[in-house]
């Protein structure tokens, strides 16, 4: 049977209910995949699938980060309206809100190629071609995970990874209020800068644009088709 990814555009979200569901997707193609291997599953595998979320201000914290590098203190945060998470993904801290573009895509690795390394790098690729798409050449920096514009970075990257199944993902700034990474260390990494479509640009970017880019871009790396799948809804009938 052909791999297939089904897309989930699941619209504005607070960033724990949306954890949480992507444990619970994860869960499912795991236990699955195990059905399958002790030859105990009947049916029909479910697809590996892509989220799109656009989450209100939050500020989270990977299993390897440092608490210092949030720079306010949690009464400060209420006043940006912002909250602080610790989280389960690799990599430091980093900030989610409006007019960012989030994508966990949660793949069976088993699917396609098991190797977490060559995984983050088509992860960058997908979002280097899109950059590339509006007409800035966006790369790679040696040692550091994510896609950047000269010295600016444009999108983060941190991931988990349970039995070769992924969850977490990346974080492509469009129309970002840029103002909100003073108050960390953005991945923990002192002497870069953020960016976003919007600054590099002049313009404001419709985010429905950038996903058609991110969707055809991850087709063509990952070499799989992805078939939109619905909303949010659609997502809890299929997994929950």
């Amino acid at each position: 049977m052909e791999k297939t990814i089904d897309l989930y555009d699941i619209g504005q979200g607070s960033y724990k209910p949306v954890w949480d569901l992507q444990h619970k997707v994860q869960q499912v193609l795991i236990d699955e995949k195990r059905a399958e291997q002790k030859g105990v599953f009947e049916g029909i595998r479910k697809n590996d699938a892509l989220l799109f979320v656009e989450h209100p201000h939050v500020y989270t914290l990977g299993k390897s980060g440092a608490e210092e590098n949030m720079l306010r203190s949690m009464a400060e945060l209420q006043q940006w309206d912002a909250e602080f998470v610790k989280i389960d993904r690799g990599g430091d801290i980093t900030y989610h809100g409006p007019g960012q573009i989030v994508g966990y895509p949660i793949l069976d690795l088993d699917r396609h190629f098991t190797d977490i390394h060559k995984y983050l790098r088509f992860l960058e690729e997908v979002i280097i071609r899109t950059v590339a798409d509006y007409g800035f050449e966006a790369g790679r920096i040696d040692g550091l995970t994510g896609v950047w514009v000269g010295e600016q970075k444009i999108c983060a990257m941190g991931i988990r990874c349970s039995r070769w199944v992924t969850m977490h993902g990346f974080a492509l700034n469009v129309n970002t209020d840029l103002s909100y990474f003073s108050n960390i260390v953005p991945c923990g990494i002192q002497d870069k800068a953020v960016t976003s479509l919007q600054e590099l640009t002049g313009n404001h970017i419709e985010l429905q644009e950038v996903k058609e880019r991110i969707v055809f871009h991850f087709s063509e790396v990952f070499e799989t088709p992805i078939v939109k799948a619905g909303t949010l809804e659609e997502l809890k009938k299929n997994f929950l």
